[in-house]
This record gives structure tokens, sequence and C-alpha cells, in this order.
């Protein structure tokens, strides 16, 4: 059996806000008084949105890549948006990169991830296993797989978000009392919870609630197929041993939002906040909107993961869920 990779520490994360510096976006925290009204709290809402390649992503796969050695092949797994990230650092990086994406993937991501000089090869999410074909490729390439999540130094790339937040609550002589963070596999929560070193509970959809239910069973727990969800980024059906295994040193617990609850988080964006927001960035969003976890007085730092939609759903969602940030279920 392989050993567990090491959990990454402060240190890593702080390593990892030395490599992206001059790479990544230092993302802003935004509030709105609207959203502070109808929460009791005080919002500051860590806009990864507007980080490079549309999400926080790029974070962890720039961390990961700066430290292969040149000209090392690079494999990845991606539903979009570590898709994106690992094709742009590549590219910054100098690398060749392949990456294996559902055939069902957002077709707006898919452009992106060629855009950025990736091979895009298509499966099946139903049939087929992406680990699979990804270490069967690398093995082929004389390369190297980076995962989506389990990896620590993914995680600690994530991580510098967290870390950017903290320092950003400081600056104006404040701290976090809770995290709200979107979650599919837990790379940026289990960061999160390292770098800006708060409570967090992580956010999920409805039907891929696997951290959820594993942080309240105390073991790793899975969800059985792919329930439609319009939170393409979060379908991820279980948690791996080291992000389970920080989040629950961490005392983390979980949420899991409606898909109407969604819509109408990404409607609030749009109008209160001016943004775009992808549904499965716009979860923790809908978790405060709908009132799923208590917050009243508290300082919440709550992550907008990212923006990558296509623009007919991003219609269809502002029509099912413009306006509707107070009726939400």
């Amino acid at each position: 059996m392989a050993a567990r990779p090491p959990m990454p520490t402060l240190a890593d994360i702080n390593a990892a806000a030395t490599r992206l510096r001059g790479h990544a976006v230092l993302t802003p925290l935004l509030r709105s008084d609207a959203l502070d009204a109808l929460t009791g709290a005080k919002i500051w809402l860590k806009a990864e949105c507007l980080q490079r390649t549309g999400s926080f992503k790029f974070r962890g796969a720039y961390n990961r890549l700066a430290q292969l050695a040149p000209g090392t092949p690079v494999v990845a797994f991606s539903s979009g948006n570590h898709a994106q990230g690992v094709a742009l650092a590549a590219k910054l990086l100098g690398l060749s990169a392949a990456i294996i994406m559902p055939s069902d993937a957002p077709a707006l991501k898919v452009a992106r991830t060629r855009a950025h000089g990736a091979d895009v090869i298509l499966y099946d999410r139903a049939t087929k296993d992406r680990v699979a074909i990804g270490t069967r490729l690398a093995a082929e390439r004389g390369g190297v797989l980076v995962p989506p999540f389990d990896d620590p130094h993914i995680i600690a790339g994530q991580g510098t978000a967290g870390l950017e937040a903290r320092d950003q609550l400081a600056a104006l002589g404040a701290a976090a009392d809770l995290a709200l963070v979107c979650c599919g596999g837990g790379g940026l929560a289990s960061g999160i919870a390292i770098g800006l070193g708060a409570p967090v509970v992580v956010v999920e959809p409805e039907g891929y609630d696997d951290v959820t239910r594993s942080l309240a069973d105390g073991e790793i727990r899975s969800i059985a197929g792919f329930p439609p969800t319009w939170a393409d980024a979060l379908q991820t059906v279980s948690p791996s041993a080291l992000t389970f295994g920080i989040l629950r040193a961490a005392g983390a617990r979980g949420v899991a939002v409606s898909e109407g609850a969604i819509a109408a988080a990404v409607g609030f964006a749009f109008e209160e906040l001016k943004l775009v927001v992808e549904p499965g960035g716009a979860v923790a969003l809908a978790a405060l909107l709908s009132g799923r976890v208590e917050v009243g007085g508290k300082v919440v730092v709550a992550t907008l993961s990212g923006g990558n939609i296509d623009p007919g759903l991003f219609g269809r969602l502002l029509g099912e869920g413009f306006g509707a940030a107070k009726g939400v279920s």
C-alpha cells in the first residue's frame, strides 16, 4: 500500500505564496451591505472567480508544477477548473500538458484548456476511471500525474487563498471567526483550514455531499453515480485520505445546498456584487443566503471559488435565481 502523502503545513503554504508571487492574482475580499443584512454577520467574500483562469485552481497547479524538473511532461484529470489551471501553469513553465476531461464537461472549460496549449483527452465519466486513464498516460509519457486535490503541494497552493484572506483581514484589524468553503474533493477547504486558521464549514451540492457525510461519520464515505447538478466543478464522489485527514483534524464540518439555492446565489452575485460566479463557485454563498449555517454576529470568510460558466447556463440560472435570494430553498 502506498504511503499517504504528508500533510502540508503553514510553512508549506508560505513557501507556495513565495512561488506564486507575481504569477497569481491577489484576489480581493469583498463585502455587501445586502449580504450582511440578510445574514446578520460581517461577510467577507474571497473572490477567486477573479483569479487567473477564473478559479483558485491556478494556485495549486502552479505551486505543484513549479517544483518539477524542467521538461517534465504533465498529466492531469479534471472537469474543467483544475484543467485550466494546470494548462496555464504548464504553458508559463514551458511544460507539455495532457488533460483528461469528462465528455460532458462545459464547452467553455474544454475550449479554454485547449487554448492554453494542453492536449485534451475526453472520457465517459459514467463508465471509465479517470485515475486509471491518467496513471497509464503518465507512465506512457514518462510524466507526472497532477491530481486536482490529493497532493500536498496542490493543497499548499490552494491554502494561499486563506493566507491572503487572513492578512487582508488583519490589515483591517479583524480576524475570521468562521470560513465557508466551496468543496469538491476538499483541496481548497484543507488549504484554507491551514492558511486562514479559522474553523471551516465545507459546502457541497446536494447529491455530492461525500465530504459532509465523511466528516459527520468520522470515516471516508463515497456517493454512488453522478446525479445531475449545475455545480459541475464539484462532482467529486469521495474525499481523499489526505484531504479528509486535514479537515477532520481541523474539526471541520459540512453542509449541502439545493440546486435552487445555488441558482439564487449565482443571481445574487450578479445582481448585488456585479460578479459572474459559476454554480460550483457559488455554493458557499448559497449556504449563507439559505441559512444553512448560523453566522449571526460572526466575521465570516466565504469563497467565491470560480467563475467559469457557459453563457447559456448563466442566462438560464439568472432567470431562475435572479433576485431570489430572500426566497432561497
